[in-house]
């Protein structure tokens, strides 16, 4: 029989399933129930719940069965992993599907790129669905390997697995109706978006959500997150390892239940999700705060995959991918089995990793004279961090010692251009940091209190074909290479979270204090996020939307 006609045999009691799970205690996400039912599983599909005999038989008892875990918002790059790397690293911890942002490949590589990882991801057992990337660059202010145009989404959306428009970050040029984002918002007739609103409230906030945009992951504080809700927008509350923001929008889903929320990670290191878990993790912070465990699965399961138009997801019953996780308790939310498709997951396949995707780093070099700030008197512009967010404060004081450098250089088309500005709150007290992930447009971002460390640290960037390193007194003391797009290593998880912890400890011994050394530093690039960043074109004020000078 052909498989829907074979499924429909097992689901009526005809044919034997190819698997049954036996003895658990299985969720309906649709009623919040408990149910105790055998699960029928032909060629990867829910048949039945109830009473079914199969050829192979999964013992459950004892166990609470729920669907798997979905994250409905995140950029891959952020865990430094390529695809088959990730999985080995989420599957274990009950995440079975994930909905990509990829423009961070996108402003290093281009579409080529993000057609690359499509074809990457195809096959493996976790699935990876995509949001084709609206904002290459994220605005006028930074500077990709080149834009992403509208014949260049249009291809995107017609791939099998990208289901809409990624966030439209540049909210000011949507809310100003902007001609190139209108333009691309044309394109999403048949699709979704997702939005980008970060503090955004009244008039400006009606302004973005009555353009079609129905996401938003940025939201900060309870006010924020009701009055999207109020304007029909999906609240997707982030955990991110910086950006941090799931108890203070919890107390929304006690207020209003769990209709049109739902979680996302956006940007996770891997040590991080090693250490603390990725979407389970979630489960676990909100029922400990006092969610019930039904309604946290839901906002990890059902949530986001109504969200995003994946009807075949999130979901224990008839016509559903058997994406199963057998829990043994529903507190630590740690799968005692993740099931794929009915089956254990027990091979995933290597992408293959051409060389055109390496090789990215194609900056001018550099001096110690390039770093250099000349001050004779007067206050400066500072960026000011704030800890564990990803959004910034805009400082007015001297330059003094306890400020540090910062520098965005061009890397992708060899311009020679630089930003240079100063940072507050870092505690560096000597050495340099660099990195060539600095969001959106992954320029090199480096930060340091000696010239010659910084151009140092950008200098081995290039050598290392980009990645991350820690410089002190002309030293390398730690590094990560990620030679692809300068975003991803082709190393092992374990290698990669060994180097990355090494360069976190390295940050610290320089005198780095607050949130992750590296993820921090990356978001300073990011000028749509307030209040304060930096890009190689100089400091953008991202209130007043538009570069500044670094003195006042």
């Amino acid at each position: 029989m052909d498989g829907l006609a074979r499924r429909l045999a097992v689901a009526r009691g005809d044919e034997p399933a190819d698997v049954v799970v036996r003895g658990g205690r299985v969720l309906s996400v649709f009623t919040r129930e408990w149910l105790e039912a055998d699960i029928a599983v032909a060629d990867g599909w829910i048949a039945g719940l109830g009473e079914y005999d199969g050829r192979e038989v999964v013992d459950a008892s004892g166990s609470y069965v729920v669907p798997g875990f979905i994250d409905a918002h995140m950029h891959l790059e952020s865990t430094k992993l390529l695809p088959d790397e990730f999985a080995r690293l989420v599957l274990p911890l009950g995440t079975t599907a994930v909905v990509l942002d990829p423009h961070e490949l996108a402003n290093v590589l281009g579409t080529d790129g993000v057609h690359w990882l499509l074809d990457a991801c195809d096959g493996l057992p976790l699935d990876f669905y995509f949001m084709a990337s609206s904002s290459i660059p994220a605005s006028a202010f930074e500077s990709p390997r080149r834009p992403l145009l509208s014949g260049d989404l249009e291809s995107l959306l017609r791939r099998r697995r990208v289901l809409g428009l990624a966030e439209m970050m540049n909210f000011p040029g949507v809310i100003n109706a902007d001609p190139a984002e209108l333009q691309k918002l044309e394109l999403a007739e048949g699709v979704h978006v997702d939005g980008h609103a970060p503090g955004l409230l009244g008039r400006a906030l009606n302004a973005y959500v009555a353009s079609g945009i129905r996401s938003d992951h940025e939201a900060l504080t309870e006010e924020e997150g009701r009055e999207r809700l109020r304007n029909g927008m999906w609240l997707l509350i982030r955990e991110a390892s910086m950006a941090r923001n799931l108890q203070a929008l919890l107390p929304l889903v006690k207020e209003f239940g769990t209709n049109r929320i739902a979680f996302c990670t956006d940007d996770r290191d891997p040590e991080d999700i090693a250490e603390n878990g990725h979407i389970n993790g979630m489960v676990r912070e909100a029922v400990a705060a006092g969610v019930a465990p039904e309604d946290a699965i839901v906002l990890a399961t059902l949530n986001p995959a109504t969200w995003h138009r994946l009807w075949h997801l999130g979901a224990i019953a008839p016509g559903y991918q058997a994406d199963l996780l057998l829990l043994g308790d529903l507190e630590r939310f740690e799968p005692e089995l993740t099931l794929k498709s009915g089956r254990p997951v027990s091979e995933i396949p290597e992408p293959d990793v051409p060389e055109w995707v390496k090789h990215s780093v194609r900056n001018r070099p550099v001096t110690a004279d390039d770093f250099r700030i000349d001050w004779n008197g007067g206050k400066a512009r500072v960026i000011g961090l704030v800890p564990d967010q990803v959004v910034t404060e805009l400082l007015e004081e001297e330059p003094s010692d306890e400020l540090a450098k910062i520098a965005v250089v061009e890397r992708h088309l060899g311009t020679g251009r630089i930003g240079l500005g100063l940072v507050r709150g870092s505690g560096l007290q000597r050495g340099a940091l660099a990195s060539t992930v600095a969001h959106d447009a992954h320029n090199i971002i480096v930060i340091g209190m000696n010239e010659a460390d910084m151009a140092q640290a950008v200098t081995h960037l290039g050598e290392l074909g980009g990645g991350i390193v820690v410089v002190d007194g002309g030293r390398v003391t730690a590094e990560l290479p990620l030679p692809v797009a300068g975003l991803l290593a082709d190393a092992p998880l374990t290698e990669v979270i060994r180097r990355s912890l090494a360069c976190n400890d390295a940050a610290r011994a320089l005198g780095w204090s607050g949130a992750t050394p590296f993820l921090t530093l990356s978001f300073l690039g990011l000028s749509v996020i307030p209040s304060l960043k930096i890009t190689d074109r100089g400091l953008v004020d991202v209130d007043r939307f538009e570069i500044v000078p670094l003195r006042v």
